[in-house]
């Protein structure tokens, strides 16, 4: 996570670096070895079919010539063989999550408006029919991954959700992964993973039609397949590894932002975690903190080496500098932990999530327990979009509907405009609905615009 030097050449104050990353580079780069990997699979996939599907899936995932399809009993009954503490916690996000998108839908409403006697226009939210969700289970199974996917979906009216999720050792899916895709209400499971899952999914090759959006986290692989495939299907966003970042001063307690700090480092060796403070004996003791949690963390070896390529702690001369470098940052998780919360709340403008006050951790956020989506941008990705919800799966369509008495100065304006365009087509079905309207003889100048 780099500032940018154009921003940092108009900042109205100073900072200076506590620690920097190891690596000076951004986490995700797109590596040209995956890129030519995931070309040639599609390829192939989109000329051999479910059979090439199959190979990559014996080849990647150790599929034995079964079916890749869960049954609806496997499905319905994975609840059954998870610890009853797990199975309440899966319960509880994802009725949380959807409960939230029930109330982001609630909030977009069909209208209708007359703009002036006699010319309606006005939105439809229309849901996309077919979506795909990959639900990751690598190092780390996500389970809730269904919940902001499948689960949001569903929330928003689409009728048809599949999804696919890679099988654990011994072929077997997760059942917290699939325990969670059924209560959000997938009509299909498949256990199939990466490239081929996504691939099979866009087009139609799992017996059903091709999906219209293709959602959900993934490798480095699934992302760039994602990318290759976007205008085959939709897609959510391109999320690379995951980010955190933090606002603190010296109100902080440095225990605690040390342990958000590699909360989400914990996700990969390449996950950057940043700090901005305004208090620099803050930002030491943030510092010697993630030392010694680290010397005890059971992910060290993941956590350690992410705070140490991708880590970085800056101190900020103000707070308006702080929102400045964090604005630049546009982390996909952010924290704020000061004495001022409301003044960052209202200043801050690019983030993925924002998580308020020392009782706000992300991880209540990523496992689903806070009600809203963890599908967030990355590598900057939030300065110019938000991350996954329910209106991504929506159409606000428009429509418009104009009578007789607005016709004069519509059908008016386009023809002076068509006119001074030359294009003598679009002028005429302006003037046809003058002459129809009584408004015009034919082969008269339409009147002046009043």
């Amino acid at each position: 996570m780099l500032f940018t030097p154009a921003v940092l050449k108009d900042l109205h104050g100073s900072y200076r670096h506590l620690k920097t990353p190891a690596v000076n580079a951004p986490a995700a780069q797109r590596d040209p070895a995956v890129i030519t990997t995931v070309s040639e699979m599609l390829r192939e996939i989109e000329a051999g079919g479910i059979d090439a599907v199959l190979r990559y899936a014996e080849k990647l995932d150790g599929w034995d010539g079964g079916d890749i399809e869960l049954p609806v009993a496997r499905i319905a009954s994975s609840g059954d063989r998870l610890p009853a503490d797990l199975r309440a916690a899966i319960e509880l996000g994802a009725a949380r999550t959807q409960a939230f998108a029930r109330v982001q839908r609630d909030h977009l409403v069909d209208f209708d408006t007359e703009l002036i006697p006699g010319l309606h226009a006005g939105v439809r939210y229309i849901p996309v029919s077919r979506v795909g969700a990959y639900l990751p289970a690598g190092r780390f199974p996500l389970t809730a991954s269904a919940f902001m996917t499948v689960g949001v979906a569903k929330a928003a009216g689409v009728p048809a959700v599949s999804a696919c999720t890679p099988p654990q050792p011994g072929g077997f899916a997760n059942d917290a992964v699939v325990y969670a895709a059924h209560l959000s209400g997938v009509d299909r499971l498949f256990v199939l993973g990466g490239v081929q899952a996504l691939a099979a999914m866009a087009f139609g090759l799992l017996g059903d039609l091709p999906v219209d959006m293709l959602v959900g986290a993934g490798n480095a692989y699934v992302a760039e397949a994602k990318r290759q495939l976007f205008g085959t299907a939709a897609i959510d966003l391109l999320a690379g590894p995951s980010e955190v970042a933090v606002i603190a001063d010296e109100s902080a307690d440095a225990e605690l932002v040390a342990a958000d700090l590699l909360g989400q480092a914990e996700h990969g060796p390449n996950s950057p975690a940043a700090l901005v403070t305004t208090s620099e004996e803050l930002g030491l003791e943030v510092i010697a903190a993630v030392e010694r949690q680290l010397a005890t963390l059971e992910t060290a070896q993941i956590a350690g080496a992410a705070w140490r390529d991708y880590g970085s702690v800056t101190l900020a001369s103000s707070r308006e500098v702080a929102v400045t470098l964090m604005d630049d940052l546009a982390p996909e998780h952010l924290e704020i932990l000061t004495a001022d919360n409301d003044y960052y709340h209202a200043a801050l403008r690019n983030y993925g999530s924002l998580f308020i006050g020392e009782w706000s951790t992300v991880a209540y956020s990523d496992k689903g327990m806070a009600g809203t989506n963890h599908v967030l941008p990355t590598a900057g990705g939030a300065r110019h979009s938000a991350g996954l919800s329910v209106s991504r799966f929506l159409k606000p369509l428009t429509y418009q509907r104009v009578d007789r008495e607005a016709t004069t100065d519509l059908a008016t304006a386009v023809a002076v405009i068509s006119d001074s365009e030359g294009m003598a087509a679009h002028r005429a079905t302006a003037t046809m609905r003058l002459e129809r309207a009584g408004e015009l003889v034919a082969g008269q100048t339409p009147p002046a615009l009043a």
